[in-house]
């Protein structure tokens, strides 16, 4: 491999996380978002290596030339040359991810990753704010698990809760999960936390939704034994929020 090749792969290499991270959100789909600056600064870092190893080729004697003369000294003395400035084949494969930066966005995790792992566990708690007065009450995913499971209160009971996912479909009986993916690190850690919804259309997988409903009574709420499920009055269509790799309620 050249060493003009090497120069041009770490322009596309950077380019390529510059596209994702600086004029684009794509990487959101990947890392989490304290990471998008890092993945910034290394993008600039392989464009300035790609541009300063172009220049500082171009001020070099020509390789070609400067071979031909070595052979043609060996040749004079009964040696054989060899050209040991190449790297391997494979190198060229390299090439491959960083055309993909430019030019293909693999999709997000979504309902194929989430139905294919159990719900996360959510932390142990002990105590409970109330809930504020208005409704439906906005909440998050785990702040709902929690609460039907560990609040001997019984905060939820009655209570009209509104909660924003996506869809993975396959429940029994035509219900349906509302999902979030949380990333702790980047794609390789996600980790998926579900509310089992009763009722509603079933809309397609990865479909972004707004849930308003009231706690499906099963068990004894406030222990282990109480579904997480929604008894859903309305299902609203909604755009993918920008934190959706966080189980954080949406932006206003």
């Amino acid at each position: 491999m050249k060493r003009v090749f090497q120069a041009v792969l770490l322009v596309l290499c950077g380019l390529g996380l510059l596209h994702v991270s600086l004029f684009t959100d794509l990487c959101l789909r990947y890392v989490k978002e304290g990471m998008q600056p890092l993945l910034v600064a290394s993008g600039v870092v392989l464009l300035l290596l790609g541009l300063a190893s172009a220049v500082l080729d171009r001020q070099k004697p020509d390789p070609q030339k400067k071979k031909e003369e070595e052979e043609g000294e060996e040749e004079g003395h009964g040696g054989h040359g060899h050209d040991h400035s190449g790297l391997p084949r494979v190198a060229w494969l390299l090439l491959l991810p960083a055309l993909s930066l430019l030019f293909y966005a693999p999709p997000a995790l979504g309902a194929y990753t989430a139905s294919r792992q159990p719900p996360r566990a959510v932390a142990e708690r002990s105590d409970f704010d109330p809930l504020p007065a208005g409704s439906p009450v906005p909440m998050t995913l785990s702040d709902f698990t929690s609460r039907v499971r560990q609040d001997r209160a019984q905060s939820v009971k009655g209570r009209s809760i509104r909660m924003t996912g996506f869809v993975t479909p396959g429940g029994p009986g035509g219900s349906w999960d509302l999902t979030r993916i949380i990333l702790n690190c980047c794609a390789a850690d996600a980790q998926s936390v579900k509310v089992r919804i009763h009722g509603g259309p079933v809309l397609p997988a990865n479909t972004w939704v707004t849930v308003t409903g009231t706690w499906h009574a099963g068990g004894k709420l406030g222990t282990s034994s109480a579904p997480v499920a929604l008894d859903a009055r309305t299902v609203e269509k909604v755009d993918r929020p920008w934190n959706g790799y966080q189980d954080a309620l949406p932006r206003p």
